[in-house]
């Protein structure tokens, strides 16, 4: 199991109902794969440094997650056939990454 962080922006036109089916969605999948959701991070509308499919915003969420290798694939092409993305980035964390994104998830629940 290898330790994973994806994040996706997606369309600013989606209603907030949408979004939240769209990340359950995506949730559900990893789980099904077997996939321990380690953090799910609801960034928020976020305006984007250049235009996207003519869209100047995006909604970005972040999950962290433990998967095996060979789940990654299918869900990128998942998040390509689904046009509710804009963008998306899966990153394979170090134990330097990990010992970070522990420190951020502390200090995000320190702040709320």
């Amino acid at each position: 199991m290898n330790h994973y962080e994806t994040v996706f922006i997606l369309n600013p036109v989606l209603s907030e109902e949408q979004i939240k089916e769209t990340v359950k969605k995506y949730e559900d999948f990893l789980v099904s794969k077997g996939a321990k959701m380690i953090a799910k991070e609801d960034w928020g509308l976020k305006k984007l440094a250049y235009p996207i499919q003519n869209k100047k915003s995006g909604f970005y969420h972040l999950f962290e997650y433990q998967v095996a290798g060979e789940v990654i694939e299918p869900l990128e092409l998942e998040f390509r056939r689904d046009e509710r993305f804009m963008r998306y980035l899966t990153v394979k964390l170090d134990k330097h990454a990990i010992a970070w994104a522990k420190k951020r998830r502390e200090r995000n629940n320190q702040k709320a």
